[in-house]
């Protein structure tokens, strides 16, 4: 399926190619990376050199500085199988450096490598590559919190078209390309399980020594378990075989496998923030959903239990879809939630470069209650000017201007 699927980031990604000496694409394993080396190694006369092949890494090890000689672009998959060919990237930059050099693809951090992450520190770009956004599913550019940065947020008196069971199995299903391209709910079960078994038996060993995999994918569970709040690794390490540290441990190493992200507290000099402690996210509510053991039919039967994990994973959705389309802007945003020492709390707030900030409130209702809007309001009378827009999404079908630049939304005004 993911052939047929336009990917926004692909421009961005040729673009910037172009730019730097190098170009690092990271993100989780299976999302794409591979396609977007291949496109760009079209029109030139470039191998993509796939380091999960064998006879390459046997290069890589024995002379890295023949692969990293190659003409460019040099265009190497999986690089952190081998993280000792960023010493021979850095001897060759040492001698020549230009735009469009390499570009490197990864299914690591790259802050999470044991050599070389200081050795290209100013040659280097990174470029997110993360699981599909519903825009991208559905075949539609979407733009929305480019515009909403200026403060362009049409209404239309035509409802969303999205009901709550739609909500449900787009939560579920994800946006990992080859869990899209499964036949059934069944088969998209089971290559969920492929896949957190591949990233805890495999790709965790080749970063970090582990004792027992089990603890590693309970750790798991349990972070995603508390997907959309303040992560507590106390609360984890108690429920778990490991020791407090260990488990500290884990949730960077399955961090750096992009299975989870932390969303940093946000504040400024005016507005500082009351705790220092991120929240956590699954970066894929598919992903999520299978370890959580949810499924459409359970959160539609309204099992409370359900229903609250459900509330959860939908904010992890959306704060992941918005999130994904700040990596195709062209000036950086930053990501962060901002809580108040009186616990008045925004679930993200998005900063651009020039200080613009735009503040997004998740709700699994179908309608939002004028008290609900009040954390919004709240950071809007603060910032002033600088406040570009607040939004509460929700699963209803009529969206509508609550007050001055606040702003109550169907979900899916995200990608319509």
């Amino acid at each position: 399926m993911e052939h047929l699927i336009k990917r926004q980031i692909a421009a961005v990604a040729r673009a910037r190619s172009t730019t730097t000496p190098v170009l690092l694409l990271e993100g989780p394993r299976g999302v794409g990376k591979s396609t977007l080396l291949a496109g760009l190694a079209s029109g030139t006369d470039s191998v993509v050199i796939d380091l999960d092949r064998e006879d390459y890494r046997q290069l890589a090890q024995t002379s890295p500085a023949t692969l990293a000689g190659a003409d460019a672009p040099v265009l190497i998959d999986e690089y952190q199988r081998e993280p000792g060919l960023l010493d021979a990237i850095k001897a060759r930059l040492n001698t020549e450096t230009a735009p469009g050099m390499f570009v490197l693809a990864g299914s690591s951090s790259f802050d999470s490598l044991p050599r070389g992450t200081q050795a290209l520190t100013g040659r280097l770009q990174r470029l997110a590559v993360m699981p599909f956004t519903q825009a991208e599913i559905d075949g539609m550019g979407s733009d929305f919190i480019a515009r909403a940065f200026e403060g362009e947020i049409a209404h239309s008196v035509h409802p969303a078209a999205a009901t709550r069971q739609d909500y449900i199995q787009r939560v579920m299903r994800g946006g990992m390309p080859l869990a899209l391209a499964q036949s059934s709910d069944a088969a998209r079960s089971r290559w969920f399980a492929a896949y957190v078994a591949q990233s805890i038996d495999r790709d965790a060993g080749e970063l970090r020594r582990i004792g027992r995999r089990s603890d590693l994918r309970d750790v798991l569970t349990r972070v995603v378990g508390q997907t959309a709040s303040v992560l507590n690794v106390s609360k984890v390490a108690s429920d778990v075989a490991p020791s407090w540290d260990t488990t500290s441990d884990y949730i960077e190493l399955l961090e750096s496998l992009f299975l989870v992200q932390r969303l940093p507290a946000w504040g400024t000099t005016l507005l500082p923030r009351s705790i220092e402690s991120p929240k956590i996210h699954v970066v894929d509510s598919g992903v999520g959903g299978h370890l959580l053991r949810l499924s459409a039919a359970k959160v539609a039967r309204l099992d409370p239990a359900a229903l609250t994990e459900y509330g959860h994973l939908l904010e992890s959705f959306v704060v992941q879809d918005a999130i994904r389309q700040t990596t195709w802007m062209d000036e950086p945003v930053s990501a962060g939630y901002w809580r108040t020492r009186d616990n008045v709390e925004v679930d993200l707030v998005l900063e651009r470069a020039d200080g613009m900030v735009i503040a997004i409130e998740v709700k699994a209702g179908e309608q939002v209650k004028r008290s609900q809007l009040s954390p919004l309001v709240a950071l809007r009378d603060r910032l002033g000017s600088s406040f570009a827009a607040g939004i509460a999404f929700h699963t209803g079908n009529v969206g509508y201007e609550a007050d001055d630049r606040i702003h109550v939304l169907p979900i899916e005004r995200l990608w319509t």
